[in-house]
């Protein structure tokens, strides 16, 4: 049985879902197996998400969880380029231009896709 599942609450759909698709602005920007997306998320904008997902550990200040800043588009003028681009802290010129194939990610499982030019260089980074 397949059903679709829409939620923002990546915690939730890592309960329902054995595979998961972000989008962003109506454009899937990441696919991957639910544990693996979790593990190694590749794309700026998953790893905010994931990032906004609360913490029950005292310990750990709301301030170390990275916020997104920048303008949210509009979905029926979405900007050129890279859908995500106005609020990604990693954009360059080319994602203000050059919309982002959606493949395989470096370091993870065939299956698993990103729509980033830069995905590589920020699990690089991230390591």
């Amino acid at each position: 049985m397949a059903y679709v599942f829409i939620a923002h609450d990546l915690a939730v759909v890592k309960h329902v879902s054995d595979r998961v698709a972000v989008m962003y602005l109506g454009k899937v920007v990441e696919f991957a197996d639910s544990d693996e997306l979790h593990h190694k998320p590749l794309h700026p904008y998953t790893q905010a998400l994931l990032a906004s997902i609360p913490e029950p550990d005292p310990s750990r200040s709301v301030e170390d969880k990275p916020v997104l800043e920048g303008e949210v588009p509009s979905p029926r003028n979405p900007p050129p380029g890279c859908r995500f681009h106005t609020r990604c802290p990693f954009a360059q010129p080319k994602c203000r231009t050059d919309v982002p194939e959606l493949k395989p990610g470096p370091g993870v499982s065939p299956e698993h896709l990103v729509a980033c030019h830069y995905a590589g260089e920020l699990t690089a980074k991230s390591a």
